[in-house]
């Protein structure tokens, strides 16, 4: 456990917190007048380890290598020149603080820290944070690398959870939720709609799939994973009959079957470690996910309604009304998938690019 303190005057900022990997939704910009919840779940805190807001760095000031010295191995528009290695938690878990109302930035709901550190000490007065709440991004608190540090607190650290611990308490993320606008007529109203968590989640995996398919066709798993990601795979990758096929490994699912290429694998919450194929398995690509949305593809959730005449017997779900289920076919987040790809080496290998080039045709499309 870690509590984060001013770098100024030493005054303790937050409740104590342990740490997570960053969610791949961190930095998704979901829909247009959405209210969005919290990004961190209460007592965590995440590493973002690159820089994030303005001051931004446009493409004609970019030094020659600047962009691959960040890992970005493809042309990039602008760079954010803030401090890298933010320490991001929820906004219930900050003491001692200040929101600078005149630093709001061009938010229309709320703060989104287009203009820089919102939050300063109570003490001392220095900009020790961004606060984060505006209409389509996910609430949170951003302490600055450079104005904060942590203090590890006296007692034991606990271990990470094992793999089978984790899948004991199999905490699933559900691919269908409700999804709440702001500034209707009648105030806040829902609509039922994918996930935001796993369109995020599958920009970044299907960017890794992109990469793992050396420019072949790939076959996904049947049911909910085809729904994910079959659709882009056929319309980004040459049309034939699949050379090289992905499926669902991980901790207390079987081994893979020979000819695996590649393993869509869940990522330990804690410690964000990829699950480790191991076996005849070992060398295929690993294609990582969050582990609650690969809980649910591994093992999707079990009592669904079932159809029945006459009185409902105990433990069967009505049929009427039918569960509820988005209107439209499942898109990944272009920003996470665009983010993930120009990170991967593999990008600068033509195909890649050309779909790097297109992704606004794509997106027109329905593919994101």
């Amino acid at each position: 456990m870690f509590v984060f303190v001013c770098a100024r005057c030493d005054t303790e900022l937050t409740v104590p917190l342990s740490q997570v990997c960053l969610p791949p939704h961190a930095r998704q910009r979901y829909g247009n007048g959405v209210q969005l919840p919290v990004l961190m779940e209460a007592g965590t805190y995440a590493v973002d380890p690159d820089p994030w807001g303005g001051p931004w760095r446009k493409r004609d000031r970019i030094e020659p290598g600047g962009a691959a010295a960040r890992a970005i191995y493809a042309p990039a528009p602008a760079l954010s020149d803030s401090a890298s290695g933010a320490f991001v938690i929820a906004p219930g878990d900050i003491r001692g603080t200040r929101l600078l109302r005149e630093n709001s930035g061009g938010a229309c709901c709320g703060f989104d820290g287009a203009y820089g550190p919102n939050v300063a000490c109570m003490t001392c007065g220095l900009r020790v944070a961004t606060r984060i709440d505006d209409c389509s991004l996910w609430q949170a608190v951003r302490l600055s690398s450079d104005a904060v540090y942590r203090i590890r607190l006296d007692g034991v650290e606990a271990a990470p959870l094992s793999w089978e611990e984790l899948v004991r308490k199999g905490v699933r993320t559900p691919p269908f939720e409700p999804i709440s606008m702001w500034g209707g007529r009648l105030g806040t109203s829902h609509y039922w709609s994918w996930s935001p968590r796993w369109e995020a989640a599958a920009g970044q995996a299907l960017a890794h799939l992109l990469v793992a398919s050396q420019g072949q066709p790939v076959k996904v798993p049947g049911g909910l994973t085809a729904d994910v990601f079959q659709r882009a795979l056929d319309a980004l990758l040459p049309v034939g009959p699949p050379t090289r096929h992905a499926v669902l490994a991980g901790p207390g699912r079987p081994a893979p079957v020979a000819g695996a290429d590649i393993l869509l694998v869940p990522v330990h919450p804690q410690t964000g470690q990829a699950w480790p194929p191991d076996g005849p398995a070992a060398p295929a690509y690993p294609v990582p996910l969050p582990l609650g949305i690969w809980l649910w593809l591994a093992s999707p959730q079990g009592n669904l309604p079932v159809p029945a005449s006459g009185g409902i017997p105990q433990d069967v779900l009505r049929d009427d009304p039918l569960p509820p289920r988005p209107h439209s076919l499942f898109r990944a987040d272009r920003e996470s998938f665009q983010r993930t790809l120009v990170r991967l080496p593999a990008v600068h290998s033509a195909w890649l690019r050309g779909i790097l080039a297109n992704l606004t045709q794509h997106s027109s499309t329905g593919l994101f």
